[in-house]
């Protein structure tokens, strides 16, 4: 008797061992996702120094980063991203090539707002980040950088359990100092960014939070 007891005792520990195990490995499902994105860009004319002037939307704009959950609704990403600046039509002729790279946290409160349709969610996302700004052309020399922070909010549409299409807008608030001399802000930019973006975001590690 005593024995089967045992035998029992032995199978029931191999159980509660696999299960934890399982669980386990289901709770780190899905923690990583990548995320990429195309769309446009505005920048805030106040960038520019007297004389040189935007196009109020300017393509491309390309995003990617790969995002970390901690628990269900919060996490962390680290994203970079490319913007294109060209002159409009009353400006001299300037293209500028505005790179960042940003650390954010992540705010996922879809499971709190009870009258989203079922394959709909909302993400906010906002923090600190680097800027390059480097001009093209006749004003190459005109290279500044600067810390930003950046906010947003992503509106996301679930292809499956693993892949969603989503749209995100975007302000990057730029922290660069005044161009001293002037001249050094020919072609150049230090001002704050708008964007909207279109793309993809899918697990790198299953499906626990989806």
């Amino acid at each position: 008797m005593m024995s089967i007891f045992k035998t029992q005792k032995h199978k029931l520990l191999i159980v509660v061992i696999l299960f934890t195990t399982f669980s386990f490995a289901q709770k780190d499902t899905n923690k990583w996702k990548a995320q990429i994105t195309l769309g446009v860009n505005s920048p805030s004319q106040s960038g520019f120094v007297e004389g040189f002037e935007s196009k109020s939307v300017n393509f491309p704009t390309v995003n990617a980063g790969f995002q970390y959950m901690f628990k269900r609704q919060l996490g962390a990403k680290l994203d970079f991203g490319f913007n294109r600046l060209s002159n409009d039509d009353t400006s001299p002729e300037f293209k500028i090539n505005y790179t960042r790279i940003n650390a954010q946290f992540v705010y996922d409160p879809t499971e709190s707002l009870g009258f989203l349709p079922a394959r709909i969610g909302l993400v906010a996302h906002a923090g600190p980040g680097y800027t390059f700004v480097k001009p093209l052309g006749d004003f190459s020399n005109n290279k500044v950088s600067f810390l930003n922070v950046m906010g947003g909010l992503e509106v996301h549409y679930a292809l499956s359990e693993y892949m969603s299409l989503y749209t995100d807008v975007s302000y990057i608030l730029g922290l660069g100092s005044d161009f001293d001399p002037v001249i050094d802000g020919f072609g150049s930019f230090n001002g704050n960014l708008l964007t909207l973006t279109f793309g993809i975001t899918f697990s790198l590690s299953g499906c626990h939070y989806c």
